[in-house]
């Protein structure tokens, strides 16, 4: 609203991206979600509420896999926005986020402004019929349910298909940047490592030579 960056210098432009190299906007049109109203805080509200369930719940300890999925899912919207003219893609990225959480709670219940109750797969659908008598077009809406199927089927339904395998791996650099190193299993430390061998060691040499 200050107009120190206006939406003109965000938002997502593939001429502007190849050709005057203006690279930061692959990032920022994701970051735009309009001005400052009700839909703005409506989807800032959803974009922290699910990003955290899903960080601290089916993501807990695998925060590589975690950016990996941002990644993922951001690469696709682009590619969906080169051949569909969509200008910012921040409310899509937020769907899919709710979307992956839905489907990996499927049985919890929702309630929506105290007037539908239904179940959570349903919850991006919702939102999709919200946004359709709210005036705006329901394209972004459907492309952060796409990206989000997408990633959910590949990495949580088809590995575990007959013959399926895991297509989704996490590159071993965002492991080694975003996960703790796992302690391995046939390391044996020393005998003077261990913690508990010290006391005791301290103990004896004091009877052994008291003052």
């Amino acid at each position: 609203q200050l107009e120190f960056i206006t939406p003109f210098q965000l938002y997502f432009n593939p001429n502007l991206i190849f050709r005057k190299f203006q690279i930061w906007r692959l990032i920022t049109n994701f970051l735009f979600f309009g001005p400052l109203g009700f839909s703005f805080f409506f989807n800032m509200i959803f974009l922290y509420r699910y990003c955290r369930m899903l960080e601290e719940g089916s993501f807990r300890g695998r925060t590589a896999d975690f950016v990996f999925m941002f990644l993922f899912g951001g690469f696709l919207m682009t590619l969906f926005g080169l051949f569909a003219s969509l200008f910012f893609l921040g409310q899509a990225f937020t769907i899919m986020l709710v979307y992956v959480w839905s489907r990996r709670n499927p049985y919890i219940r929702m309630n929506f402004f105290g007037l539908l109750n239904f179940q959570a797969p349903f919850l991006p659908w919702v939102l999709m019929g919200f946004s359709l008598l709210l005036g705006n077009s329901i394209i972004i809406d459907l492309l952060g349910i796409a990206v989000g199927h997408i990633y959910y089927f590949l990495e949580d339904v088809f590995p575990n298909q007959p013959g399926g395998k895991k297509l989704l791996l996490t590159p071993g650099f965002l492991k080694m940047v975003f996960d703790t190193p796992e302690e391995d299993p046939n390391y044996n430390p020393l005998p003077e490592d261990h913690p508990e061998n010290q006391p005791r060691d301290q103990d004896q040499n004091q009877q052994q030579h008291p003052q």
